[in-house]
């Protein structure tokens, strides 16, 4: 257990915003985080729980408290017949972890290829892109549970799983654990069409028949290379806003107006943010140090900005602009460490 002090935030994240933590500790094993729990209660400070930084937004007071980074690796697997159930450290990056199912020949995280941070968060924030979502795969994970001082398992079915959502981010236990492990299952196989818009595009335009996973990550990683900026590049917490879900009566009217649907099996379906502040005429826009990327307007780039409050101004610019001309209200994706 590594032990830091005055550590600014802007370092932790991709965003590159924030003052600083007044301590933050690296858990590099299992073992490892009940003596951080220990230490943060000793001196009477607040925990929060982070990996990779990379959906994460850091206020300019910085926070009063400690930061316990996930360092966590690991796998334990086992195979029977053309599956696998595979327990991996929380602390592992996730894409290193979706090229070792797609090599093996694993289907259903293939699609999650270059998703920036650890596996600890793929179920926290429940990640999707291209039609494929953590929940398709999860398990369980272990966790340390802060207000009971014990390690629990949680299995997918109390999750509490929604798009961009679960019981680790939203509500009473919100904060409350620290996911060391995460198991998931796959299988042997391939993504079966309805593919996802630009994937689709992507396969009718080259002409691919190949669906196994390690073509389709590769195929996601050219999709994702050509339009998202690189965070060690370009300072951005990767998708900036939520899609925007509909219900059937809501997909039938957005597509009166010709608004484009990614539509799910129950007639539900959903609105690719970054078309909507695309055609509010926001990509490319410089917004007071912060830029909306020109190849992805999904992505918020900051370009010079060091305030938290040039954030506020840019995002608020943002929603305004797609609830004037569509009159959808566009929620923001990364989480919030809380001011000290």
């Amino acid at each position: 257990m590594k032990v830091y002090e005055n550590i600014p935030i802007a370092k932790l994240t991709t965003m590159r915003l924030g003052g600083p933590a007044r301590y933050v500790i690296e858990v590099e094993s299992r073992d490892e985080v009940p003596e951080a729990i220990k230490f943060a209660k000793e001196h009477e400070l607040p925990i929060w729980v982070m990996g990779g930084g990379a959906n994460t937004i850091g206020h300019d007071a910085g926070f009063e408290g400690v930061i316990l980074l996930n360092k966590i690796m690991g796998f334990e697997e086992h195979v029977g017949g053309d599956k696998i159930t595979i327990k991996v450290g929380g602390g592992v990056i996730w894409d290193e972890f979706v090229d070792l199912m797609s090599k093996r020949g694993y289907t259903g995280v293939e699609a999650l290829s270059l998703i920036p941070g650890t596996v600890g968060a793929a179920p926290v924030q429940n990640i999707g892109a291209y039609g494929q979502s953590a929940e398709d795969t999860l398990v369980a994970v272990e966790a340390y549970d802060l207000i009971k001082e014990k390690f629990v398992n949680i299995p997918k079915s109390e999750m509490g799983l929604e798009y961009r959502r679960s019981r680790f981010n939203h509500g009473a236990d919100e904060g409350r654990y620290f996911i060391t492990s995460v198991t998931f299952e796959l299988k042997k196989g391939e993504l079966k069409p309805p593919f996802y818009n630009s994937l689709q595009r992507y396969i009718s335009t080259h002409g691919v028949t190949d669906f196994t996973p390690q073509n389709i990550r590769r195929i996601v990683c050219e999709i994702r290379n050509e339009k998202l900026p690189d965070p060690k590049v370009e300072a951005s917490a990767g998708s900036f806003f939520k899609n925007v879900i509909l219900n059937k009566r809501e997909v039938a009217e957005a597509e009166l107006k010709n608004i484009p649907v990614w539509k799910n099996q129950d007639g539900s379906g959903k609105i690719n943010a970054g078309w909507l502040i695309e055609t509010a005429g926001l990509k490319g826009g410089e917004l007071g140090g912060f830029r909306v990327s020109e190849k992805a307007a999904l992505i918020l780039i900051n370009d010079s900005a060091v305030s938290y409050g040039d954030l506020v101004r840019a995002r608020q610019e943002i929603i305004d602009a797609v609830k004037e001309k569509f009159g959808y209200e566009l929620e923001q994706e990364p989480v919030e460490i809380p001011e000290r």
